[in-house]
């Protein structure tokens, strides 16, 4: 049995028609009837597991939802991206293009996650914009903030016996003006 269809309840987005979707079953906490998100065709949403399209999320393109992984909010995924596992895209998120959101990870405030991006584990993006391409490798480190913020460095200058030196101390970070104070943990 499949677990929700498209409605006749139709929007235009970039040129592409999108449908919103009724679910058809109960599962995780979606109940018989409600109403999802906007998809352009069955193929961006798994019609298998838990995964789900809700509020005014759009998934277009090319676009995969599936596992358990949920899109909602104002979020959208299109291009060739596909979100996956147990990943959240919310708030005012995007994902596009060859990007892949999955595992546990969290992409949603104003965040952006494209080109041949992937963002995996345990992994909070609620801002900003992350861009990868097959012909460039960037190190990209976190570090945890308060109230559950993570920041993420690209290419940090230490070098291994700087790092051990550093790990469990406090340092201050600066972001857009404001002052954080961080612990440097072991990777």
């Amino acid at each position: 049995m499949k677990k929700y269809k498209l409605t006749n309840e139709t929007k235009e987005w970039c040129g592409t028609t999108l449908h919103r979707i009724e679910y058809l079953k109960d599962f995780s906490n979606v109940k018989k009837g409600e109403k999802g998100g906007w998809i352009e065709k069955e193929e961006n949403l798994s019609q298998d597991g838990n995964a789900r399209v809700s509020g005014d999320a759009q998934v277009y393109g090319n676009a995969q939802v599936f596992g358990n992984a949920r899109v909602y909010g104002d979020a959208w995924v299109s291009g060739d991206a596909w979100v996956s596992g147990d990943a959240r895209v919310s708030g005012d998120a995007q994902v596009y293009g060859n990007a892949q959101v999955f595992g546990n990870a969290r992409v949603y405030g104003n965040a952006r996650v494209y080109g041949d991006a992937r963002v995996y584990g345990e992994l909070k993006l609620i801002g900003g914009y992350f861009y990868h391409t097959k012909s460039k490798t960037e190190v990209i480190e976190k570090v945890e903030l308060e109230n559950d913020y993570e920041l993420l460095c690209r290419e940090p200058k230490l070098d291994k016996e700087e790092e051990d030196n550093l790990v469990g101390k406090e340092v201050e970070v600066t972001v857009g003006g404001k002052k954080y104070k961080a612990v440097i943990q072991e990777a």
